[in-house]
């Protein structure tokens, strides 16, 4: 009776990943393609140009202090938002969401409303003689409003599932709201920070619709590494693909950190 169960519960793995295939090839496949078409000498000449050596830096530049703007005012967002139960919070909540839903291109256009020189608060900085679109801060602009959400709603997950009695005991100590933050709160929930930064980090390198609309694609400027991508392929399409081949490869690092740092946790809380 043993070894019968045994065998359907074997033909019924077999069923399911025959099922799965499909849609795992479809995943995988792009990857491998990028891998087997682009050869070491492709690679080489990616790297050694200097447009992309530039869109790398720039990328790096602007993602690293996207990440930190996100992380210093997605911080007080998402306690706020853990520790709130009004309708106001639950509204703001659900639009900050709305960049994961809404296609980066509309992003772009409604950062260029919002922020461009008729835009609303672009009259604003024109007064100043003072525009952000096309600029450096338009890159981070564009990438702070696409991948903050990934963040912000990591770090509510992980406010809502610490133990309150220790907060509780913290503020019967006689800890100010903000020593709370900084010493139980943000400790307590640092794998899910974490977590949530690795996410918000690789969104920001990998952002392009926005950016490509609101910052424009000028080597040394507002290329980015995805922009350079983008017009590698008008020059020569090994380039494009061997620059391909090295986002994938930081992009599974980054993958590699996320699994690392957020996925333990999960597995923890659920035993």
């Amino acid at each position: 009776m043993n070894s019968r169960t045994h065998r359907y519960t074997d033909s019924r793995k077999r069923i399911w990943i025959l099922v799965a295939l499909p849609l795992l090839l479809i995943l995988v496949l792009p990857g491998i393609a990028l891998l087997l078409s682009a050869g070491l000498p492709a690679v080489w000449t990616a790297v050694s140009d200097p447009i992309f050596k530039g869109a790398l830096l720039l990328s790096l530049k602007t993602s690293i202090l996207s990440l930190g703007l996100i992380f210093f005012f997605g911080i007080p967002m998402a306690w706020w938002f853990a520790q709130s139960d009004s309708r106001v919070a639950r509204i703001l909540e659900a639009l900050v969401d709305l960049p994961v839903i809404v296609p980066p291109a509309v992003i772009g256009i409604g950062l260029s409303q919002a922020f461009g020189r008729n835009g609303i608060f672009g009259k604003v900085f024109e007064h100043w003689d003072w525009g952000i679109p096309f600029t450096f801060w338009a890159v981070i602009l564009a990438q702070v409003v696409i991948a903050a959400p990934f963040f912000i709603r990591s770090a509510v997950v992980a406010f809502r599932e610490l133990d309150q009695e220790l907060i509780v005991v913290a503020r019967t100590l006689g800890h100010s709201p903000l020593q709370i933050l900084t010493r139980v709160v943000i400790p307590m929930a640092r794998t899910g920070l974490v977590g949530g930064l690795t996410l918000a980090w690789a969104r920001a390198l990998g952002e392009f619709g926005a950016t490509l609309l609101f910052a424009g694609n000028m080597p040394g400027v507002t290329q980015t590494v995805p922009l350079a991508i983008y017009s590698a392929l008008e020059r020569d399409v090994h380039v494009a693909v061997a620059l391909s081949l090295l986002l994938c490869a930081l992009a599974l690092v980054l993958l590699f950190l996320l699994r690392k740092f957020f996925v333990p946790v999960s597995l923890k809380e659920r035993s």
